[in-house]
This record gives C-alpha cells, structure tokens and sequence, in this order.
C-alpha cells in the first residue's frame, strides 16, 4: 500500500587506546594497534551478520543485502536468502534506487546554487510559468517539501485506484501531476511542512528547464562520475534492471482487486513500473556498493561547497511544520525525522529510506564517525498484514546496526 510509504519513514569491541594503554615499548604500540583493528572488526562484522539473520527470522525477509564501511573502508558486504526459490541472493544484485536519487536531485539543485546559475530564493515562475501557483513557491521549497503542493501519491485514492490498476503503467510528469491539484496548498508556501513527490517531480521538470539538460545527462555528469558509482542508471523510463537481479514479490494490492483477507494473496513486482516515484530521468536501479557510495559522498558533501553541505544537512526545520487536518503527508518534523534538503536526518544520522514495490532501503550516514549503511531487503508472504500493508525493514536492520556501530550516537527509535 503506498501510504505506508511515509508511516516507515516517520516511524562493540573496545578502542585500540585501551587495549594499548599499558603497552611499554613504544615501538610496539603501532603493531599492537595494527592487529587489534582487524580482530575487532572481525567481531563487529559477526554481529551485524546476527542482526540480518535474526531480522530475517522476525521480520519475515525472503532476502537482505547490506554493506557497512568506515571511513571509505568495507566492514561487511553481504547477502542473505533467496531473490527467487532456489536463486540465492548475491551481493552484486541491482535493486530499486528510490527516494536515495531524491539526494542526487537535491544535490544538483545546490551545485548549480554554487555555481551562482540559481538561488534558493528563485521563484519557480522563473522556469516553469506554466505550473500553476509557480509564482508563489521557491526552488529552495521545493527541495525542502515546504512549498504546500499536495502529494499525488500518499493518501490520494484516485491515484491509488489508477496506480494498483496496472502497476505496469508508464507514467508521464504531467499525468503525474495531473493527480495532485497544482491549483490548491495545503498551507503558504514555507510556512508548513508536508512530504509530496510532487516537489521534485516539478524540481527536475526546473533542473531541466534551467541547465537545457536531461536528467540522466546531469545525473552522469554530476553525480555518478564524481562519486564515483558505476552500477546505478535511469533505463531510459522502463522498468529494465541490469542482470543480475533482486526480485521483489508483494501483497499490497490485495485492497486494490477487492481480495478478503482470507484469501491468499502474494505476486512477483520485481519489474512493476516504476515511474511514478519520482522525476523523470531519476527514477534508477543500483547496487549495495553504490548504495554506501552514496551514503557516502551525501554525508560528507564531496559534491558541494562546505557552505552547500551545511545547508542541506543542517536540522533547521527539526520542531517545523503541523498535522493539517485532511492532508495524510503533513507533520511536525522531530528527532526522529527531520526533512531538510533532499536528505532525512535522525537523530545525527542522514538517510534515505525507499519502500516501494515489494522491497526497501536504506542508505544512511553518520558524519562524526564516517559510517556507512547501506541496506536492500525483499518480503515473504508473512511480512504482509491482511490488508497488504507492510513496513521498512531495512530501516529497522540500519537502526540496529548504527546503534551497535556507534552506541553514543545510535539512530534514534521511535517508542509505540
């Protein structure tokens, strides 16, 4: 069901300076260190394996990918379980990429701020005079979800209906929007906050209207290049993944075909469509590797001005925002979850969090201790409620792993 969507979002070994303090040689200190990094990485490696088989168990994984490096350096990479039966899941599989390409889109936006070509400040009239309350929002709005556009997605029936309908469907920008009632806010423009795809579906219209180029065009340019990832591509607005493949398999249309909670109910949607996440050129496959790539190039800003990086990943709207009665998406950013420029920070940690089609996501970042996450699950049939609703798994998997990385400053839990 695409409404849990924003429900999972806003829902160690001891220092090298203790085992060395009373080494005598000083010469001795260095090898000493050198040989206890490796045992204790070896230890906390075996943990983070027991937590993805222990979630496996629990929360009813049919697969789970993870990789976790520190500092650019690979603790574990490894999969679990089976893409299909009798296929076992393999750390090179590509999966869906998701709202993890909303940070690329947020990131282009701030090179070209850098680059004095825009401000946050511009009105979106400036480019796109044709969307309607473009006069009143700003670019910088847009990127943060305070421009008051409602979402076409999380809490609109209409689109729902269309969208389980035929999951194969190739959606266009304007179709999408087209859902979303450009014509009526939810609030003024910066005034509130409240989670729309909308934005950077309009936001990419924006970077291609501005730059004269295509999405995938900047995308490789700016993003892929530099990072460097080389196994995360936009096929050309198909449902395409390059070999070999995580496959995904749901029970969220169960509501949508009119099917009693008795009945059993669970189908592949490995190659559902797409499209209709986000914007147009952005909407990507890739791998565990790149995952943690990302995580890490987001986290440290390696694609932006220092100036740049503090503006996107600083809690300014942590306390902003309000429930509006109506609008499924509207909230007071907090601890927990707090939105700022195309990345979600929790607690000290930024992330994104996809889940969508059958599978989730996580990549996440925790600057103070240069820790990278990166995790990719798909469900079994008991993972599905009786209603086809499910949760971010690979959210909670990245929530223990942080907490058992670094324990002064754990992923924040949200208490039921």
């Amino acid at each position: 069901m695409v409404g849990t969507v924003l429900a999972a979002c806003l829902s160690g070994a001891l220092p090298v300076s203790v085992l060395n303090a009373n080494a005598a040689p000083v010469a001795a200190a260095p090898a000493m260190a050198s040989a206890a990094r490796p045992a204790a990485d070896s230890v906390r490696a075996a943990a983070i394996l027991r937590i993805l088989r222990n979630r496996m168990a629990s929360d009813h994984l049919r697969a789970a990918i993870v990789r976790v490096t520190i500092d650019g350096k690979e603790l574990v990479t490894e999969a679990m379980g089976e893409s299909m039966t009798g296929v076992p899941a393999t750390r090179d599989m590509h999966v869906r990429n998701g709202a993890i390409a909303i940070s690329y889109v947020a990131t282009l936006l701030l090179q070209l701020v850098d680059e004095k070509r825009v401000s946050l400040d511009d009105k979106l009239s400036r480019w796109l005079p044709e969307i309607p309350n473009a006069h009143r929002v700003t670019l910088g709005q847009l990127a943060r979800m305070t421009s008051g556009y409602r979402d076409y997605v999380i809490g609109n029936a209409a689109f729902e209906k269309t969208l389980y309908a035929n999951p194969f469907r190739q959606f266009t920008p304007q179709e999408l929007l087209s859902y979303a009632n450009l014509k009526s806010l939810w609030y003024e423009p910066g005034t509130s906050w409240n989670y729309a795809h909308t934005n950077y579906v309009i936001l990419g219209l924006a970077l291609e209207r501005i730059t004269g180029q295509s999405i995938p065009a900047l995308m490789q340019d700016r993003i892929f290049g530099p990072s460097p990832l080389r196994n995360t591509l936009d096929p050309g607005g198909t449902p395409q993944m390059a070999q070999p493949v995580l496959h995904a398999f749901s029970s969220e249309r169960r509501q949508a075909l009119g099917l009693a909670p008795a009945t059993r109910f669970y189908e592949e949607s490995t190659y559902w469509n797409p499209s209709w996440t986000l914007t147009r050129g952005a909407v990507q496959y890739t791998t565990i590797a790149d995952m943690a790539t990302s995580a890490e190039a987001i986290g440290t800003g390696r694609l932006l001005s220092p100036e740049s990086h503090r503006l996107q990943v600083a809690p300014t709207l942590r306390g902003f925002g309000k429930p509006i009665q109506g609008c499924a998406t509207c909230a007071t950013l907090d601890h927990h979850y707090t939105y700022r420029i195309g990345i979600v920070l929790s607690g000290p940690w930024l992330l994104q969090n996809p889940l969508f089609s059958g599978q989730a996501g996580v990549m996440a970042y925790l600057p103070s201790k240069k820790i990278a996450i990166a995790v990719a699950v798909t469900f079994d049939e008991a993972a599905f409620d009786k209603t086809g609703g499910y949760n971010n798994a690979a959210d909670t998997i990245f929530r223990e792993i942080g907490a058992l990385l670094s324990p002064d400053e754990p992923p924040p839990v949200r208490r039921r």
